[in-house]
């Protein structure tokens, strides 16, 4: 059983009656290799991350782009990373925004996803950010005008701005290289588990089925990712 927090693409989310997205099939690896289905359920990501889910069995797993932090690790036995991750700024198009200083300066209101490393980073830079429960709503948020830029992932920002909807209105306004990077979270001792996840990972990086993996749900090889 996986515990997830939906949606958040590409990542995961739902399409039809399926919840698929690149986390997904990074922990389909580990499943077929322990010859088990993959089981989701959606959790709020603040009860994932603080390990309560995992404690109280209702999932073997957590996958949920989910950034490795020292305070996670105590609640948590994390994989080795499966995704450098990097943080983004999403604002109106004209709006000036090449950094965190420009928000800052201009007076501009800021939002961001509540319990995330990218409202902790963007706190840790002076700013008082208007918090959402979930990225859609976040993004409603900008799209409505109570936010004039976000903070997300910098995957999820690309994915919105697949859609002429958001690309005709926002523009992807800077990138924040924070250093991080996503693994799978487990319950603290859970070892046994750990080591077939890590093996499955290091195997994908190996034969390039990762690499597969990552060009289905970004459309570049890793390292590519928001480049031209």
């Amino acid at each position: 059983m996986t515990c997830t927090n939906l949606p958040y693409e590409p990542f995961q989310f739902k399409d039809g009656a399926d919840v698929v997205g690149f986390d997904v099939d990074i922990v389909d690896l580990a499943a077929k290799k322990l010859g088990v289905k993959q089981d989701i359920v959606d959790i709020d990501f603040a009860v994932i991350k603080s390990g309560a889910a995992l404690n109280a069995g209702k999932c073997d797993v957590a996958a949920a782009g989910m950034t490795i932090t020292d305070e996670r690790k105590k609640n948590m036995l994390f994989s080795e990373p499966y995704f450098d991750a990097t943080q983004a700024l999403l604002a109106k198009k004209g709006s000036g925004v090449k950094s965190l200083a420009d928000v800052k300066a201009k007076g501009l209101k800021l939002g961001a996803q509540a319990s995330t490393t990218g409202l902790d980073y963007v706190k840790k830079q002076g700013l008082n950010p208007t918090e959402y429960a979930d990225s859609p709503k976040e993004l409603l948020g900008l799209q409505s005008g109570q936010a004039d830029v976000i903070v997300q992932d910098l995957p999820v920002v690309l994915t919105w701005l697949k859609k002429p909807e958001i690309a005709d209105k926002f523009e992807l306004a800077a990138s924040l290289d924070t250093g991080e990077q996503y693994g799978i979270g487990m319950k603290l001792g859970n070892d046994a588990l750990a080591k077939v996840i890590n093996e499955e990972i290091a195997k994908a990086k190996s034969d390039g089925t990762y690499e597969q993996i990552y060009v289905k749900w970004f459309g570049k090889k890793p390292g590519e990712l928001g480049t031209s």
